[in-house]
């Protein structure tokens, strides 16, 4: 199981680099996407953090009950 989770990690840290990454970029172009979807970007960015650190608290502790 705690294999799976750390093939896990990376993709949902990839996740939250491309999220970012459209949340900068919109704001940076400006316009009435970034007034439309900054919000939106802002909160699923948050989700996506979110995951990844109970992905890796979740990791942490599987790998310590395995080694007890």
């Amino acid at each position: 199981m705690s294999g799976f989770v750390f093939f896990l990690i990376p993709i949902v840290m990839l996740g939250v680099l491309v999220i970012l990454g459209m949340g900068i970029y919109s704001l940076a172009k400006g316009g009435t996407f970034a007034k439309e979807n900054s919000n939106k970007l802002m909160r699923m960015r948050v989700a996506a953090q979110a995951v990844a650190i109970v992905l890796l608290m979740l990791f942490v502790w599987l790998s310590t009950q395995a080694n007890s």
